[in-house]
């Protein structure tokens, strides 16, 4: 049995782990997490940059990788506590972006200011425990390639962005987007699809 495999497995152990990694009560890493651990578990491709205001509650028992020449835009927040992130090359991560695992973003991906895509759900059964001492759940969200998702967008936990799609700002997509798809509204629905017999975008 590996050590990982035995922390998971002893409670007491685990909520000790967890302690030295996170302080009580919060999301981000300690400081010597992010400075002496995370470097050696996390990918960062050449000439990939992280703004210096973001926020990166990213730790080393779940993956995050960021992609060749791809940008994370100040304010946003990256967050792989109960998924993987992982994000392609070429990409930008907007300002004010939320990333909350499990996420996977495709290759020449826009991602405009104040998207949130979040592939956790907090589950509310028994109305006598507070939301936040319930379980969760997690469906990933995946981006595919040379995607363009619009300001203010949400994407709700499970979707998948088909490749060369557009969700229109203020969206909020709780279903799957097929591939060359212009989405909108809230819930989104398909605006344009690409012909690719015409070259043309049209209305369905």
């Amino acid at each position: 049995m590996s050590f990982k495999e035995k922390i998971k497995q002893n409670e007491k152990l685990k909520q000790f782990v967890l302690l030295m990694l996170i302080p009580r009560g919060q999301a981000r890493p300690r400081t010597w997490v992010k400075w002496l651990v995370n470097p050696f578990f996390h990918k960062k491709g050449k000439g990939a940059l992280v703004r210096r205001r973001t926020r990166m509650d990213v730790l080393p028992f779940n993956p995050f990788t960021l992609g060749a020449h791809s940008t994370i835009e100040d304010f946003a927040t990256v967050n792989n506590g109960v998924g993987a992130v992982h994000i392609g090359e070429h990409v930008r991560i907007g300002i004010g972006n939320v990333l909350i695992g499990p996420v996977r973003i495709g290759n020449n991906v826009i991602i405009a200011q104040n998207v949130v895509m979040s592939g956790l759900n907090h589950n509310y059964e028994d109305i006598n425990l507070p939301i936040s001492l319930q379980p969760v759940t997690t469906a990933e969200i995946i981006v595919e390639d040379d995607c363009w998702i619009g300001a203010n967008a949400v994407l709700t936990a499970g979707v998948r962005i088909g490749r060369h799609s557009v969700v229109a700002g203020g969206s909020v997509v709780t279903k799957d987007v097929p591939p060359f798809t212009i989405v909108g509204g809230n819930p989104a629905r398909i605006l344009k699809q690409y012909n690719q017999a015409t070259n043309t975008w049209e209305k369905p």
